[in-house]
């Protein structure tokens, strides 16, 4: 596999402009383009066609096109890959062009598209595309609107853009199969007028979840509601990149999600308004101040806020087992079981025993535990202050000034300004606090008044 740079460089930026392809190569299939690197990818500005203000897509990438005759042309590819979750773990899913979930297509309302599906995979697929007005028979639902797309055969579909947004793409053949191991992008379709809702930072991802055993690598496909890893864009945290901002900028952020549940997402230090729908634009009167917004299953958001404070922000899920990774759910709660004494007695029997849990979980955090190969820690991740104790759906929007317009790199952790922080007490210790005296025992008469009549005492 090669990565989006290469690709460029050895197609010569043919895939992105009419003009750089020879005029007999437009009968064949457009070059495939493949992804191999699972960090957060600069954005793609268009070299032809529509002008639009490209997406940033959180640790993905955006698939590039060619111009046909006036018609953008995308090839995706439907195969087994490799996804790296996090540093120290990959699992074994199914995607697109050599990622999951794949690459975004962007386009601009009005475009006419045409999109070339290759199944790659060991049984047949089709690609819905989720939100997006077109003819019945290009919706992808295979045995309704086509039949399945078999294994080695590559199906084209081919529409016209009719309305702005937040959109997606998945199949809808063997949907419990294929979406469990990960078969989803993102489809974002921009203004014809460039300036309509313009922002200067628009980021998008989509929510997903998977349940893949410690020590394994593939993902089961029965599970209904207890999955074990929980993400953004197919990466859990310490792997989800930052959301860097410039101080000042208005920003986008697009959600869809593509999970088993609804996803409560909160931002902390901003307010923000839900701007878009699956849908389409909200209303300017429609719309109210939020610092959650809740995500059905099935569902795209939009939210927008100013970037009007300095600092490293947390961003996340707020259902809190959704900011942990693998290991959690079967743990047995032992806060304020002391069980060290016995701890030493085990440990001469199992040199690697260890306490865990008696004074609450953020230990875990901390340690450096064996675990099987392929294995994420439950809570892990370090700030500059020490240990985050997250995992799963949690990152971090960094704000800062003076950053150039396409300046997405993480800057590390803020510098915050003297006295801004807060800080251990020097002051008197605490008193031992006054308690509530007991009242004095008393005897209690109760009556009870039968349906017959009779009263009892």
């Amino acid at each position: 596999m090669v990565s989006r740079r290469d690709f460029l460089m050895k197609a010569g930026i043919a895939a992105l402009g009419s003009g750089l392809v020879h005029k007999g190569a437009l009968a064949g299939l457009p070059e495939v383009a493949v992804m191999d690197d699972a960090t957060t990818q600069s954005p793609l500005h268009p070299h032809s066609g529509r002008p639009y203000h490209p997406v940033v897509t959180l640790n993905g990438w955006t698939l590039p096109f060619r111009m046909n005759h006036g018609v953008k042309e995308f090839h995706l590819v439907a195969e087994p890959v490799v996804r790296e979750m996090a540093p120290g773990m990959n699992a074994r899913l199914w995607g697109y062009n050599g990622q999951s979930p794949g690459p975004t297509i962007e386009a601009v309302e009005g475009d006419r598209v045409r999109l070339f599906v290759t199944n790659r995979l060991p049984e047949v697929t089709s690609i819905h595309w989720h939100g997006q007005r077109l003819p019945n028979g290009m919706d992808g639902v295979a045995g309704l609107t086509q039949p399945a797309i078999p294994p080695g055969k590559t199906w084209v579909y081919e529409f016209t853009l009719r309305r702005s947004g937040t959109f997606m793409y998945h199949p809808h053949a063997d949907e419990m199969t294929q979406m469990a191991m990960g078969m989803m992008g993102l489809f974002i379709v921009h203004p014809k007028n460039p300036d309509f809702m313009r922002v200067d930072r628009d980021f998008c991802f989509l929510l997903n979840a998977y349940d893949i055993d410690p020590g394994s690598y593939t993902p089961r496909v029965n599970t209904m509601l207890d999955f074990n890893l929980w993400t953004f864009n197919s990466r859990v945290f310490p792997g989800i990149d930052p959301l860097v901002c410039r101080l000042g900028d208005r920003v986008r952020i697009r959600i869809g999600n593509l999970t088993m549940t609804n996803h409560p997402i909160h931002l902390h230090g901003h307010e923000f308004e839900v701007t878009g729908t699956d849908g389409g634009w909200t209303r300017p009167e429609s719309r109210w101040p939020e610092v959650t917004a809740d995500i059905a299953v099935g569902q795209m958001r939009a939210i927008e806020f100013d970037a009007t404070e300095e600092g490293d922000w947390a961003f996340h899920c707020h259902k809190s087992h959704h900011t942990m990774n693998a290991m959690g759910h079967d743990v047995p709660s032992m806060i304020g079981v002391d069980h060290r004494g016995i701890a030493e007695k085990i440990s001469t029997l199992i040199p690697d025993y260890m306490v865990m849990g008696d004074r609450g979980m953020h230990d875990m955090a901390e340690m450096e535990m064996p675990l099987p190969d392929n294995t994420l820690p439950m809570m892990t991740g370090f700030g500059q202050f020490g240990p985050i104790g997250m995992g799963g759906m949690f990152t971090t929007v960094k704000i800062r000034k003076g950053l150039a317009r396409d300046d997405y790199k993480d800057p590390g952790g803020y510098r915050q300004p003297r006295g801004s922080s807060a800080r251990e007490w020097q002051g008197e210790p605490l008193p031992e606090p006054r308690r509530a005296e007991r009242a004095p025992d008393h005897a209690t008469t109760l009556t009870v008044r039968k349906p017959a009549g009779h009263d009892h005492h």
